[in-house]
């Protein structure tokens, strides 16, 4: 069903609708930068929601591109699936967040990458930009874990950690945006 969903469509159409998910994940970003504002226990719900409707967005997105729907579907279904992971088990402890983060950031950066050999135009440029950016944003959050457990488990939560863990969903959005706002450039100079 997934792969019949742009066919029979035309590119402006494909376009249009890539395009409005390129900008809802974009706005997602800057939800994810509100994400000090919120409370431990409420930080993990929005944080599960973003990832879910951003997830799903891009899962959307993903299915109306031809030469990558599999793979780019795939990279929404797991971000889907790290939010649904924070919404079932809201985690009020800094360490297990980070690596359900570091994780869904290491194999969404894989996706990517493997996508990127596989696509076509200016797209690839910008699935391996979105790929590196999530493979080091994941390298970043491993590198600061330790020293981040450290300080989380003697003092709690303090608000530069959680400062920083926003700027890293918000950076993946951007540009997961920016990816899709390239692609649906590229579906709307195909019709032309």
């Amino acid at each position: 069903m997934a792969s019949q969903a742009g066919q029979g469509m035309s590119n402006r159409s494909r376009s249009l609708l890539i395009y409005g998910a390129g900008v809802t994940i974009m706005l997602l970003g800057a939800g994810a930068l509100l994400l000090p504002a919120a409370d431990r226990f409420v930080g993990s719900a929005v944080i599960g929601g973003l990832l879910l409707v951003g997830g799903i967005v891009e899962m959307l997105a993903g299915s109306l591109r031809e030469h990558v729907r599999k793979y780019a579907m795939a990279a929404g279904g797991v971000t889907a699936l790290a939010g649904l992971m924070f919404l079932l088990n809201p985690a009020v402890h800094f360490s297990p967040t980070v690596t359900l983060i570091i994780g869904w950031l290491l194999i969404r950066s894989l996706i990517i990458i493997v996508a990127s050999r596989r696509s076509v135009t200016s797209v690839k440029m910008w699935m391996r930009i979105s790929a590196f950016l999530d493979f080091f944003l994941a390298l970043l959050l491993f590198a600061g874990l330790s020293i981040s457990a450290l300080i989380v488990s003697i003092f709690g939560p303090t608000p530069p950690l959680i400062a920083s863990f926003a700027w890293v969903l918000a950076a993946s959005f951007v540009v997961t945006g920016s990816l899709l706002l390239e692609v649906a450039s590229c579906e709307r100079n195909v019709e032309r």
